[in-house]
């Protein structure tokens, strides 16, 4: 086989591959021995069938499979040994192609269009400066995560007066004679939709009276009705009138104290031993959340750059076009001037990712696609206020994501971004500008 680039510019080539027959001769042998031995056709013992007869029903067929077959795996490992550096794939020039005698001819010349990749220099030195927004936890938030740590290690208690938020437990009785009455009743105030029927209840003790309206309270709402009253849904609607609710029992939970019961639960057993240190653990956590804010707000920042630095970039626009429809598999697929334009967008940020990965020789191990699936498997314990997830759990958990073809392809995204950005803070110089979260929020909108 011949291989020969011609008409090339600086967006687009044609690639012309020569195929002889001395190429695919022996593979089409090969095949056609393989059909007689199996080719089950009246009048013939399996595998006597004469050869002439598979060449004259199959030959053409498999000539052209064979082919195909040799020129997919040639051509790429041709653009590969030369260095060839294309966009997509090769687009088959289907008109020439459809004029070449398959039947007859023997040595064929086939030719694709090919889309190179433009030329740039996307390099970072030390003379490229960016701002690192280290963003400052502040006591609210320190407040906050310790409020929550004790929330979760908090329990419920009897208590004397009602106050919002506390779950009450009494007898509902309708107030006209012979009405509806349901004892051991559940129900918290705070649920309910209207403001006036929810204050009734404020203070009240337990043995006290609260007369209120239920359908007012609850807005209607058939469901909630239904549960307090013990009755059907269809019925809630007949039934507007006022209930005497007599208080049982009030159930408050109440967080737990700032102790060791605390430290223990947030952070493992005798990890922190004073409120000192757990405030201090909890600074560092938060920290740790916000580096990965601000990395991905550098990785913005470089991105902005250097898309500024490289400009607009030449492509092959009709080609790429070509292969982003054939991409959809919808031959009346249509994609309109704006898309289109926003895809080279992307596939400029790509070019440049590609480039700037290459140089910082960034390679991504099985080491690094795990650590990557157990940052995600810790960042989502964390959603659920899990913060101390037993370590064998987070692995098990992250080797379960792995397995996962969609998701181990954006972990390993997740990992290339995690080593770019640090190739970026080694390569160009960082300026670090302490920020608070509602201002590094502004500064990440000004990206989009």
């Amino acid at each position: 086989m011949n291989f020969t680039l011609k008409d090339q510019d600086a967006t687009s080539a044609r690639l012309v591959v020569n195929v002889q027959e001395a190429d695919y001769a022996t593979l089409v042998e090969k095949t056609l021995k393989n059909i007689r031995q199996k080719a089950n056709i009246p009048g013939f013992r399996p595998g006597m069938v004469p050869m002439g007869l598979i060449k004259k029903q199959y030959g053409t067929a498999v000539k052209a499979e064979e082919i195909n077959k040799l020129l997919q795996t040639k051509i790429f490992e041709y653009i590969r040994e030369n260095n060839v550096d294309i966009l997509g794939e090769p687009l088959p020039d289907e008109q020439q192609q459809a004029g070449l005698d398959l039947v007859n001819g023997k040595d064929f010349d086939f030719e694709f269009r090919i889309a190179l990749a433009p030329k740039f220099d996307a390099s970072l030195t030390k003379e490229d400066k960016f701002t690192y927004y280290k963003i400052e936890p502040t006591e609210e938030m320190i407040d906050g995560q310790a409020s929550a740590y004790a929330q979760r290690c908090g329990e419920y208690k009897q208590v004397e007066s009602f106050e919002n938020g506390d779950m009450l437990k009494g007898t509902i009785a309708e107030v006209t004679e012979g009405g509806i009455e349901v004892k051991d009743a559940v129900m918290m105030p705070s649920y309910m939709k209207n403001e006036d029927q929810k204050a009734l209840f404020a203070g009240k003790k337990v043995g006290e009276v609260v007369t209120f309206n239920p359908n007012t309270a609850y807005d209607g709402n058939a469901a909630e009705l239904a549960s307090l009253l013990k009755v059907e849904k269809e019925k809630v609607a007949e039934i507007t009138g006022d209930f005497n609710f007599t208080i049982t029992e009030i159930t408050r939970f109440v967080a737990s104290e700032i102790n060791q019961n605390v430290f223990d639960a947030a952070f493992g057993k005798d990890a922190v031993k004073s409120e000192e240190e757990f405030r201090a653990k909890i600074k560092e956590d938060i920290a740790e959340r916000f580096a990965v804010e601000s990395d991905y707000k550098l990785l913005l920042d470089a991105r902005s750059y250097l898309m500024n630095r490289v400009g607009k970039l030449e492509f092959a626009e009709p080609i790429l076009k070509e292969l982003m429809l054939a991409n959809k598999g919808d031959e009346n697929a249509t994609i309109d001037d704006e898309t289109f334009q926003k895809s080279l967008t992307e596939l400029t940020w790509h070019l440049i990712k590609e480039q700037l990965v290459k140089n910082a020789g960034v390679k991504i191990e099985e080491a690094d696609l795990l650590e990557a699936a157990k940052d995600a498997t810790r960042a989502q314990f964390a959603q659920y206020g899990m913060g101390n997830v037993p370590e064998e759990l987070v692995e098990n958990y992250a080797k379960e994501m792995i397995k996962q073809d969609k998701t181990k392809e954006m972990l390993v995204n997740r990992a290339i971004d995690v080593k770019l950005i640090g190739a970026i803070k080694e390569a160009a110089t960082l300026t670090e500008e302490a920020i608070s979260v509602e201002d590094f929020n502004k500064k990440v909108a000004e990206n989009d």
